[in-house]
């Protein structure tokens, strides 16, 4: 009974293992010194000298900061061939799905470094919800007031205001007017399903 959980976590060992050659080669091919790249990430060079051994494992925030220094994603960093996508998708592929009162709607291709929503949040749901993540959020006010709550601060987002914070500053988001609002939200998570993004949970669960 526990061997699939075992082997799982085996696999996800090795993956990470992997990561090693590829750090160093995606660092040079940057043209970034070992100094400047570990300073870019908030390490220290020791630090990303092991992860390019392999000495160390990166963690999930980790890897994410250094695919954005090194201009790629997650996915090449972990050594994956990822299949060409389509780069367009059209406005009948692009079903809507409930979860907690929110409703959203895929506006990007799955399984990239980024993922691309279009959310509307009612009035009066999930409100009270605080938010800790990794990743980046940025989102854009279509139609609607949105108050967001960053930190110990609250901010009102009329229609055609944006915002873009790191998903570690606890945040919460919620519709201003009884008609709710309307969001187009895009969002950096690791390979992560879209009911695990900053949205509304699946199942009456929290994410």
């Amino acid at each position: 009974m526990n061997a699939p959980e075992g082997e799982r976590a085996a696999d996800q060992v090795d993956q990470l293992t992997a990561v090693a050659p590829q750090l160093r080669a995606l660092r040079r091919r940057s043209g970034l010194t070992l100094e400047a790249a570990a300073r870019t990430v908030g390490l220290s060079p020791a630090h990303l000298s092991r992860l390019e051994t392999g000495h160390r494992q990166p963690s999930l925030p980790m890897l994410l900061a250094l695919a954005r220094t090194y201009g790629t994603t997650v996915s090449e960093l972990l050594g994956e061939t990822v299949a060409d996508r389509e780069a367009i998708v059209r406005a009948a592929e692009m079903e809507p799905t409930r979860a907690g009162g929110w409703t959203y709607v895929q506006a990007g291709a799955p399984g990239r470094g980024m993922q691309a929503l279009r959310v509307h949040v009612p009035y009066g749901s999930q409100g009270d919800i605080v938010r800790v993540h990794p990743g980046e959020e940025w989102l854009y006010v279509l139609k609607g007031r949105l108050r967001l709550g960053l930190g110990d601060t609250a901010h009102l987002l009329g229609s055609g205001d944006s915002a873009h914070f790191d998903s570690l500053t606890p945040h919460r988001l919620a519709a201003e007017g009884h008609d709710g609002v309307e969001l187009l939200f895009v969002h950096t998570l690791l390979q992560s399903p879209t009911a695990a993004l900053c949205l509304g949970p699946l199942n009456g669960e929290l994410p």
